[in-house]
């Protein structure tokens, strides 16, 4: 009987099935390789092809190196493997653990936000690099870690590329840490050129060829054309599951309903998108059903990490959602972009794994070859960067023009994020971190929710707010079924919505559900989404933990009291009144400070149009639009944030009226204390 060297159980016939096929992978041949360059180096660069296996391996290979060279006490090392998104960190979390014949949770583990599935035992953890970077914020050293590998570095994301900065400072303070930075399509000068020295070891890919095939003339429309090659995959090409790539939720659930409407139980069609809930995500796992091909219809998700068996087939029309912040009037805009070149690749890439795949590409050749840019560009330069430079102060980085950003953000940017923290209180006058700002980089939360936390006992409602922000924190609570279902559903979230606006129906859905002892029967039954809620519940806990321990008093006003709702309201104010509209002559909404015109989302519970609201983001899809939006009076502005509602801070602007006349009814002459 042979034992497992981690948990000191015998290995299972289960592990053997699989250590067989790991033999097969590509980066496997390469292991003897990977070590001793891993052994002579602090940090390395690995390139990977789609399909060679380097997200499961390589950090397992890096443990058993780290054991050697260490010895073996949970205690005291950890190997970190960081994921740009949730899901890939908790499913390949999943599948090492069983690779290695380990329970998930304990010699292996993963952390995301709001959830950390490790114990004592963990060795091997899995986390997102948002949550590596949290764990820096406490831990600058990150001591704890003997190694620690960035995969998909190629996705650039906005914590990605902090931690690049961050661990290079690491590295020169801990010589015995080990860096392995991986990705499958990376830019190799470019990282070998920040890291400087850094070896570059290259992993192919399967062998299985993939055949590209090119539209010969541009579609006119790409959902309707990706519709069109599904069906035609279907009944032309040979068995194997199907991967088609689309921008959003909506479009993907119309995909899936025309997809079954044209083919019927001949298919099992299963959406992924983020906003999907965990346990419907995991379907796209499931073995297939015999004579049934397996249709998978996903957002830019399973470009990367996400390794589906039997995809043979890839639709790609060329299109993702990308997110774009503008400083200067404080608009996210979602819009549908061209893809790059190395995300077309990546795509391609997902056909092939097991045996030669096919990738219908729904552009032409000479549309790859000249209009798409080689490589996607970084968040950090399209992103609001108030929570970056919140985290950077945190962690001692006060002078931003010196730190070591691979691409560094414009300073308009920077500037406005700045500017912004020290209006929230966040910053001092000089750029340094006040105890309100040390308090919110501690809340795992945008730095508005943050203030309106720390504010909320100040207006004698911090239960509600803990409450709000929990379910502003978790996927849409509301469930709405395409088909017949949809009245019903409509008619459900109805009942909770509350005349002041949406945080307060937000605050109705939570209560009901603790008040009907957190059934998922009755989340069925008004159409509320269980999952949400249950996360919703853990989110709360996490917080209430963090205002403990900064002593915030959990406090709430008498339900019966009048000032019960106003209370709430005002807290929120306390927290985003930088995302205030108010109403024009001409029944339009303008934002306070810009003037800028927005519409209310349409899924805004306000039956009315009141003066002036408080809204979560303004985001840009066919209009401006402001969601999550609550009532508030326009003279709490002058109350709440004196500071910010100086009429002389608002040139040219319509609201500057409106808060002169509020400043002048009050006998403050225009000049509010």
């Amino acid at each position: 009987m042979v034992m497992n060297k981690w948990s000191g159980k015998a290995y299972t016939q289960r592990y053997y099935e699989i250590l067989e096929k790991r033999r097969s992978l590509p980066v496997w041949v390469q292991k003897k390789e990977f070590l001793q360059c891993l052994m002579r180096n602090q940090t390395m660069i690995l390139v990977g092809e789609t399909g060679s296996g380097k997200t499961t391996q390589i950090p397992q290979f890096v443990l058993e190196a780290m054991q050697e060279d260490a010895g073996r006490n949970p205690s005291k090392w950890l190997v970190g493997c960081t994921q740009p998104r949730r899901v890939a960190a908790m499913s390949v979390a999943s599948r090492v653990a069983e690779e290695m014949d380990v329970a998930i949770g304990e010699e292996v583990g993963y952390t995301v936000r709001f959830e950390d599935c490790t114990s004592s035992k963990t060795m091997l953890k899995y986390l997102t690099d948002g949550m590596l970077l949290r764990e820096a914020m406490t831990d600058p050293l990150l001591q704890r870690y003997k190694a620690i590998v960035l995969d998909e570095a190629h996705e650039r994301t906005l914590a990605t590329d902090l931690l690049f900065g961050i661990l290079k400072r690491v590295l020169k303070n801990r010589p015995d840490l080990k860096l392995v930075v991986m990705s499958a399509t990376l830019e190799a000068e470019k990282f070998l050129e920040y890291f400087s020295g850094a070896p570059l070891m290259k992993v192919p890919g399967r062998l299985h060829p993939v055949e590209i095939f090119y539209t010969p003339e541009p579609e006119r429309d790409y959902l309707d054309a990706a519709i069109r090659t599904v069906v035609q995959i279907h009944m032309f090409e040979p068995p194997g599951d199907v991967l088609v790539f689309l921008t959003g939720e909506e479009e993907i659930e119309d995909a899936c309903r025309k997809i079954v409407g044209e083919l019927g139980d001949q298919v099992n069609v299963v959406p992924l998108y983020s906003s999907l809930p965990t346990a419907m995500q995991q379907k796209i796992f499931d073995p297939p059903t015999e004579n049934v091909r397996k249709i998978v219809v996903s957002t830019n998700i399973a470009e990367t990490s996400l390794t589906i068996d039997g995809i043979v087939y890839v639709v790609d029309p060329g299109f993702s959602k990308q997110k774009i912040y503008n400083p200067e009037t404080r608009v996210e805009s979602l819009l549908v972009s061209p893809i790059s070149q190395a995300s077309a690749q990546q795509r391609a890439g997902r056909a092939g794994r097991t045996r030669p795949g096919k990738c219908f590409r729904l552009y032409t050749e000479k549309s790859f070859n000249h209009d798409l840019i080689k490589q996607t560009y970084p968040e950090l330069l399209r992103s609001n960067l108030a929570n970056t430079v919140l985290t950077l102060n945190k962690l001692g980085i006060d002078n931003l023009v010196s730190f070591d950003f691979m691409d560094p953000p414009a300073p308009v940017t920077l500037g406005r994020a700045l500017n912004d923290l020290v209006n929230l209180g966040a910053l001092d006058d000089e750029g340094n971190l006040t105890r309100i700002g040390e308090m919110m980089s501690e809340f795992p939360l945008d730095p508005q929710m943050a203030k309106m936390l720390i504010a909320s006992p100040k207006f004698n409602c911090s239960n509600e707010i803990l409450s709000i922000s929990a379910m502003l924190s978790v996927p849409n609570c509301f469930i709405r079924p395409r088909g017949e279902a949809q009245k019903a559903a409509d008619e459900a979230k109805a009942r909770f919505e509350h005349i002041d606006g949406d945080h307060l129906t937000l605050l109705n859905v939570y209560h009901d559900y603790k008040q009907n002892k957190e059934d998922s029967n009755w989340c069925y039954e008004n159409f509320i989404n269980y999952k949400a809620m249950k996360s919703a519940e853990n989110v709360r806990e996490q917080l209430v933990r963090i205002m403990s321990k900064f002593n915030l008093k959990m406090c709430s006003t008498d339900f019966n009291s009048r000032d019960y709702y106003i209370n709430i309201r005002k807290a929120l104010l306390a927290g985003y009144f930088m995302q205030v509209a108010h109403l024009d002559g001409s029944g339009h909404y303008l934002t306070a400070k810009d003037d800028k015109m927005v519409n209310l989302h349409p899924s805004c519970s306000l039956d009315h149009k009141p003066e002036w609201v408080v809204y979560n983001e303004c985001v840009q899809t066919s209009r401006n639009f402001i969601r999550i939006v609550t009532y508030i009076q326009g003279e709490w502005l002058v109350d709440v944030a004196p500071h910010y509602y100086h009429p002389s801070n608002f040139p040219n602007c319509e609201a500057k009226r409106v808060l002169q006349k509020i400043s002048k009814k009050r006998g403050r002459g225009g000049n509010p204390k």
